[in-house]
């Protein structure tokens, strides 16, 4: 019952995209312009940093409120412990389906990175501090943020290995090979020098 009720509640707020709010408010379809991507970082390439930066809130927060959601819950209901951490563990991985695969979008969605940002917020301070501090060392280090995420995911896999065990990383885990298969063409667009950089992001002029 736990199960399908945390499935529910992340799939139902992941599939709350701040791009496509966004895009209704500039009549604008984010999602099929730019670089094609229903995110923060395409908003930014097409609409500047203001509106990326609210994208980026709605998609991050939304993650944050459905596992504090999902916690509520399970506390009120007196499960605690492992099965408590595995289950906000599904939640997340939930909310990513939701956002990358929103039944509000025909199921075409984003790439789930600020969604993942806002669960290592509500999930424990120093598997968020340890993630974030990794992808803002490989983005800023690169200038792709592409592969900053690919290392969030390879610390937040560890990390969640050491502090909460083998069944929440293998969430994790499954969590990886999906955003890596969301941002294969990303990497081929580094291969060819076609990627957008970070630091051209910066000179986009706010609509």
């Amino acid at each position: 019952m736990f199960f399908i009720m945390v499935s529910f509640i992340g799939y139902l707020f992941g599939c709350l995209h701040g791009s496509q709010l966004v895009g209704k408010l500039k009549n604008i379809d984010i999602k099929n312009s730019g670089v094609k991507n229903a995110g923060a970082s395409n908003t930014t390439i097409l609409l500047g940093w203001k509106y990326g930066i609210l994208v980026a809130f709605i998609d991050i927060f939304k993650a944050t409120l459905a596992i504090l959601l999902v916690l509520y819950i399970l506390k009120d209901n007196g499960l605690t412990g492992d099965s408590q951490m595995l289950l906000v563990y599904v939640t997340l991985f939930f909310v990513i389906i939701g956002h990358n695969y929103p039944i509000t979008m025909k199921f075409s969605g984003g790439k789930g990175t600020a969604s993942l940002v806002g669960a290592l917020l509500a999930i424990d301070w120093k598997v968020a501090l340890i993630g974030i501090g990794v992808l803002l060392i490989f983005t800023f280090a690169t200038d792709y943020l592409v592969i900053g995420v690919l290392f969030m995911y390879i610390s937040f896999l560890v990390t969640t290995y050491m502090f909460f065990g083998m069944e929440p990383a293998f969430v994790v885990f499954m969590l990886s090979i999906l955003s890596f298969m969301k941002h294969m063409e990303n990497y081929k667009r580094i291969i060819t020098k076609q990627e957008t950089k970070l630091s051209s992001m910066y000179k986009k002029k706010v609509s």
